[in-house]
């Protein structure tokens, strides 16, 4: 089993995560897509950057290293946003979060290819549990619309879920060799790159409603909700099997559900018990079985 504070660290970022999608609706309503997504990911990076700096963590001086981070920033910024902004104007915050979750199984299936980690019968029993659960959880709160914005809304998600887990698996590889911290804010600001030429080609950048709303969207995304959950998680990674951390991520739309009966006055109802209940003991079983 893994220690108390990776446990908590895990649990923090899946509510970190959870932020993600309310925080993406409420900005797009004051800027375009792919320019919020370049603040987010620029704001973000530029911030680890600097703490980098600041620590003195080595930076890489080798080509390869680099191209590395270039390819891990193409999925874990540039898909991985691209989906995630464009989701947001088709599906609901609730919807969105279960599809994104899917992630979990895509890293544990390439995990299991190019990484040669291997789960226990148990673990993909809770994962496939834990999975259930969210579904669970979320079905009460869809709201598919119909034809093509119902298939182009979950088309997004996936393609933002899929660039994450190959990210996540590249991430592995170079672990050893570049610091996280400086790992996280070059993939920020690459992966940035194509979604500030798609911004400047295809919107209007400059023309930003800056509310009060906006602002607390876009710093809350990018510094808690992005800069301390990247830098927490890939921390993890490099202590923890990628597919038992990743089962924590199944707490995300839970905690987004949570959140929104706080907040927003939705209702705790039998399906949601039920669902918590199959996450958590997808969760127990994952986390138990896994390796020290």
């Amino acid at each position: 089993m893994m220690g108390s504070r990776f446990t908590l660290i895990l649990l923090l970022v899946a509510f970190l995560n959870a932020l993600c999608f309310p925080l993406i609706t409420l900005g797009l309503t004051h800027v375009s897509h792919m320019t919020f997504a370049t603040l987010r990911a620029v704001l973000a990076g530029l911030v680890l950057g600097v703490v980098a700096i600041m620590l003195r963590r080595p930076i890489p001086t080798d080509f390869r290293s680099w191209i590395a981070l270039a390819f891990i920033g193409l999925g874990a910024t540039t898909s991985a946003y691209f989906g995630m902004f464009h989701a947001a104007e088709f599906v609901s915050p609730g919807l969105a979060t279960v599809i994104a979750n899917c992630q979990p199984l895509i890293a544990a299936a390439l995990a299991f290819a190019f990484l040669s980690e291997r789960l226990r019968p148990a673990q993909y029993v809770g994962l496939a549990i834990g999975f259930l659960g969210i579904v669970v959880v979320a079905l009460p709160q869809l709201d598919i619309k119909q034809g093509f914005d119902g298939v182009i809304g979950p088309a997004f998600i996936v393609l933002a879920a899929a660039g994450l887990a190959v990210s996540n698996v590249l991430m592995k590889g170079v672990r050893n060799r570049i610091d996280p911290l400086v790992a996280m804010s070059a993939l920020l600001l690459l992966g940035a790159i194509p979604l500030a030429v798609m911004a400047l080609a295809l919107e209007q950048p400059f023309k930003i409603h800056l509310s009060s709303d906006f602002v607390f969207s876009l710093i809350v995304l990018a510094l808690p909700g992005t800069a301390l959950a990247y830098w927490l998680w890939f921390w993890v990674l490099d202590r923890v099997p990628l597919s038992q951390a990743n089962a924590f991520t199944l707490l995300t739309p839970v905690f987004a559900l949570l959140l929104g009966i706080g907040f927003f006055g939705e209702q705790f109802g039998p399906s949601l018990a039920f669902g918590l209940v199959l996450t958590a003991i997808g969760l127990v079983i994952v986390e138990r079985y896994g390796g020290s």
